[in-house]
């Protein structure tokens, strides 16, 4: 078994734009795990693939929709749902919003 740390302010990859940020902590063959965070009224893009994801909120207030569900999003909650319907997050707060993403198979970063 081989295992890897990522420390606290460390990442493999980090993307930024629009006031979305995404950054990859860690990648395997089967999954993949990234936190994301959204300013004040900005929302991340559509997506649609294989798979299924967990988001766990760490801050904030996010609305995250699944096809045409729309669920309210707070601190310490979490949401699972299959990857290939249209999904998105989207923050509804008045602060900065961060929430982790784990998802199988790695197809985001």
């Amino acid at each position: 078994m081989r295992s890897e740390l990522v420390r606290r302010g460390e990442e493999k990859v980090r993307e930024e734009v629009n006031g979305k940020t995404f950054r990859l902590m860690q990648k395997s063959s089967e999954m993949e795990a990234i936190i994301a965070e959204l300013e004040v009224g900005v929302r991340s893009d559509e997506y649609l693939h294989e798979g299924e994801e967990i988001h766990l909120v760490l801050s904030g207030k996010i609305d995250y929709h699944v096809g045409d569900e729309v669920y309210r999003l707070n601190e310490g909650d979490t949401l699972w749902h299959p990857s290939d319907v249209t999904h998105y997050a989207e923050n509804v707060g008045d602060e900065k919003a961060s929430y982790v993403t784990v998802s199988s198979p790695p197809t985001f970063m």
